[in-house]
């Protein structure tokens, strides 16, 4: 493991849930961030250095000296950070499975164009592309759907959320990246991270009810040609989570996934989803 890594994005959710497992580890984290009001927001109380992704005399210099490079910022910036980064660092990258999507969006196209960038470089190191991220403070996936099922008492969903989800607690998701740290990579590689088996969508709404001390919501199937037309005026109900049509196209599709070689190369066993949400509504399981 590298004594000191450089954590690019390091006042994002997953970047100070890194530098806090760096710390506990023994590792000195250098935070790399483009605003330093929202590193202090953070509460840990070491310099940080300032650098735009956009651009790279300031990313350079931030990294000149690095043996290890994590960066969570979107995968577009791959490209940025290996030109970056001295040529002998480790590099980890976070990425997304939104590049399987069969509705590309600026999101999917950015990681796809990310990982190219990554894999042609011949850089030894690993973009782990995680699926849906659970458990991090503030984050709006579990958290929004309890909030969401707080004030419905029925459910509308395409095919009745029969399409599987495989999410992964925030915790496996920096397990990961210790682990990547860890490793030495011959060359790139490219590794999808998820929690340890898909479910049903419905069945994936009705754990977070129970988690969150809610009644189960009655999920009722709906075309989705409805769902896409109404979910823009969603916005403009008062208290009610915005819901956005794409989110609606992506419950149309099936995001499960193999997680042998995740298993196999980091040595990391993701925590059941019962236990990640117990810990995600701070409730005894």
């Amino acid at each position: 493991m590298p004594s000191v890594v450089h954590v690019i994005g390091a006042s994002g959710r997953s970047g100070a849930a890194l530098c806090r497992a760096l710390l506990a580890a023994g590792i000195t984290p250098v935070p790399v961030v483009r605003n330093l009001a929202r590193w202090a927001a953070t509460g840990l109380e070491f310099p940080a250095r300032r650098a735009d992704l956009t651009d790279p005399v300031a990313l350079h210099t931030a990294l000149c000296e690095a043996i290890a490079v994590v960066s969570t910022a979107h995968a577009r910036h791959a490209g940025a950070v290996i030109a970056a980064a001295p040529p002998s660092a480790r590099l980890v990258f976070l990425g997304s499975t939104r590049k399987f999507t069969r509705w590309p969006d600026a999101h999917g196209t950015g990681v796809l164009a990310g990982e190219a960038a990554f894999l042609d470089s011949g850089r030894d190191g690993v973009m782990l592309h995680p699926t849906m991220i659970y458990g991090a403070e503030g984050e709006d996936n579990v958290q929004r759907l309890a909030a969401l099922l707080k004030r419905l008492p029925l459910l509308p969903l395409p095919q009745g959320g029969a399409a599987l989800v495989q999410p992964i607690h925030r915790s496996d998701v920096t397990r990961c990246i210790l682990a990547a740290l860890a490793r030495p990579w011959d060359g790139p590689r490219a590794l999808t991270i998820a929690g340890p088996r898909p479910l049903p969508y419905a069945d994936f709404v009705r754990a977070v009810a129970r988690a969150a001390g809610l009644r189960a919501p009655r999920i009722v199937p709906v075309p989705a040609a409805p769902l896409l037309a109404l979910a823009p005026l969603t916005r403009l109900i008062p208290l009610f989570p915005t819901i956005r049509p794409a989110e609606i196209r992506r419950l149309l599709e099936d995001k499960a996934f193999d997680i042998g070689p995740m298993r196999a190369e980091l040595e990391v066993q993701p925590i059941p989803l019962a236990e990640g949400l117990a810990r995600t509504f701070h409730r005894p399981q």
